[in-house]
């Protein structure tokens, strides 16, 4: 599994915030596009892929379904992941 994302560090691998900004950039949505589609605000998405706040578990199993991952995989960083700065 290959995540692409453009992020300056890549340092905090395992961090759940960039496995979620990744995850998102990787399926082609946009903020406003996973709000709807697990029913929280564009504002709670942007504090997830911040660090600012973690999702519950009924969001991280809806993120998860949406991204095509495992709850795991959202939590940890999948170590068959290779995260890459340029898609």
């Amino acid at each position: 599994m290959v995540l692409y994302l453009k992020y300056n560090s890549l340092e905090r691998r395992g961090s759940m915030k960039i496995t979620l900004r990744a995850a998102r950039v990787n399926a082609g949505l946009t903020q406003d596009e996973v709000a709807k589609e697990v029913k929280k605000s564009k504002n709670t998405i942007v504090n997830y892929e911040k660090g600012r706040s973690v999702p519950d578990i009924e969001t991280g199993k809806a993120l998860a379904k949406l991204y095509g991952m495992s709850v795991d995989d959202i939590i940890f960083l999948p170590e068959d992941c290779t995260l890459s700065t340029s898609a």
